[in-house]
């Protein structure tokens, strides 16, 4: 076991730790101020806590922590916790029926399971931060070694080494000819040949000037397959990990996804998780769950609103504009009018100083407050909470014919807020390359959609409510 595996190990098991610490306090606060604990003797209550934790322990063997691994994702480590919290809290009334011990009752155990949850999460928070400064600071780092000089490692690169809390670092690569287009302020080395490296991984005392990391990433053309065989085994004898990257030439420049027709493996372009009928039902159900919440909490400001609009813009509280929704369909999208009455409206983007825009609108657009009215068209059935946002009919027209992938992101329903808008490409589209980036994380939503991802999405836009976004006008 390497050196930095361990830490690894230990990183996870002080995670483990923190969170019977965490489950005690809450356990203790909730002992001493819930009402429904203050007849309890001593011994009961030693029972209790005796029973939380081991609940604790059998949840935790299995939804171990995720926080000290390198690459995850934030929604990874919300749906494990969510895991943890949720088996805690069940084994917990489950072993107290089955003991036939008359203690907390099942409604007082889940309302611990979400404030133990809440808990988690904050903790998670601190614990992340510290593991990115442990990793900054030079500590339980990952050693990465590139072999070959095509610019697909590049992108490699990028990934590793922008984050700091994955903790990398790249020694440089081994290949024949210098790796070209290398940006200045890329440090990445060139190590030695692509026969040197061959040569010093099969001596049977590995020369002490070969870089050697706990992963090797290979790019090299297909048609070298014995070279991409010695440096695999060499990875299996040695415990190091082996990944293999197609150079760019040898790309289809397209997403292929692994399925299986009976025994046959087949690559398909897009995968799409919504197109699962239990998904689809999870994310209509938290769609309507959400609006309606959502509808409720405006409507005691719409008088407000209505009031407002009238007096700086005569004109309809509502905005209706046809946009394109799923399968490719139009429909009417509703918002807030925000905007002076006008004939540019089905036609123009609105910019930073449009002068077509109020005071008050142009506060409801910065704030977010002109798409509330869009959770009708949630529970109606053309939107969805979280979705790629859907454009106008003149702009589906126009961006279809000059981006490849454009239409891909209509396989989904439309969204309220969606990836690309939290991810920094909301508002005008000035240039090309703005509507590519934003279809690019529109397509990522779709492959990788799951509830927890929503939920992100959602805390992020109620974030930008609050922290002003500059794309926001």
């Amino acid at each position: 076991m390497t050196g930095n595996t361990r830490t690894n190990e230990l990183i996870k098991w002080l995670i483990i730790l923190a969170d019977f610490v965490v489950l005690n306090i809450v356990l203790f606060a909730f002992i001493e101020w819930h009402p429904g604990f203050e007849r309890w003797i001593p011994y009961r209550i030693r029972i209790f806590i005796l029973l939380s934790n081991l609940a604790l322990l059998i949840s935790e063997y299995y939804n171990p922590p995720l926080i000290h691994e390198r690459m995850v994702s934030v929604s990874d480590i919300l749906q494990r916790l969510f895991r943890l919290s949720l088996v805690q809290a069940g084994v917990a009334i489950v072993v107290m029926k089955l003991l036939d011990i008359d203690f907390a009752s099942g409604t007082i155990q889940l309302l611990m399971g979400l404030v133990f949850f809440l808990c988690e999460a904050v903790a998670r928070y601190v614990e992340r931060k510290i593991i990115k400064s442990y990793r900054q600071a030079g500590r339980n780092t990952r050693y990465v070694t590139f072999v070959g000089s095509d610019s697909e490692l590049l992108n490699i690169y990028h990934r590793l080494y922008d984050e700091a809390a994955k903790g990398y670092l790249i020694y440089g690569y081994y290949a024949d000819e210098e790796m070209k287009n290398v940006p200045e302020d890329v440090k990445l080395e060139r190590l030695g040949t692509l026969q040197e490296f061959l040569k010093g991984i099969e001596q049977a005392e590995r020369p002490a000037d070969l870089k050697v990391g706990d992963e090797i990433y290979v790019s090299v053309s297909r048609t070298e397959r014995e070279t991409v065989r010695r440096i695999s085994r060499f990875c299996d004898r040695h415990v190091v990990r082996f990944y293999f990257v197609p150079v760019s030439v040898e790309s289809l420049g397209i997403d292929l996804k692994r399925e299986m027709l009976d025994d046959i493996e087949v690559y398909t372009t897009y995968e799409n998780p919504l197109a699962n009928p239990v998904n689809k039902l999870i994310k209509r159900t938290f769609d309507i769950v959400m609006s309606v919440v959502a509808l409720l909490v405006t409507l005691p400001f719409l008088p407000i609103i209505w009031i407002i609009i009238k007096i700086q813009s005569p004109g309809p509280l509502l905005f209706k504009q046809e946009r394109t929704g799923v399968d490719g369909k139009s429909f009417n999208m509703l918002k807030f009018r925000s905007m002076h009455v006008n004939a540019d409206a089905d036609r123009l983007q609105a910019t930073k100083d449009d002068p077509r825009k109020y005071p008050f609108g142009n506060f409801m657009r910065k704030a977010n407050v002109d798409e509330l009215p869009q959770f009708l068209n949630v529970l109606k059935g053309d939107m969805s909470i979280v979705g790629p946002r859907p454009h106008m009919l003149a702009h589906t027209q126009q961006y279809s014919e000059l981006i490849d992938k454009y239409m891909v992101r209509h396989f989904v329903k439309p969204g309220v807020t969606g990836w690309a808008q939290v991810t920094g490409f909301r508002g005008e589209t000035k240039e090309l390359w703005q509507m590519e980036g934003r279809v690019k994380r529109d397509i990522w939503y779709i492959e990788h959609w799951s509830i927890w991802l929503d939920i992100r999405i959602m805390w992020m836009t109620v974030k930008s409510m609050v922290v002003h976004d500059k794309n926001a006008y």
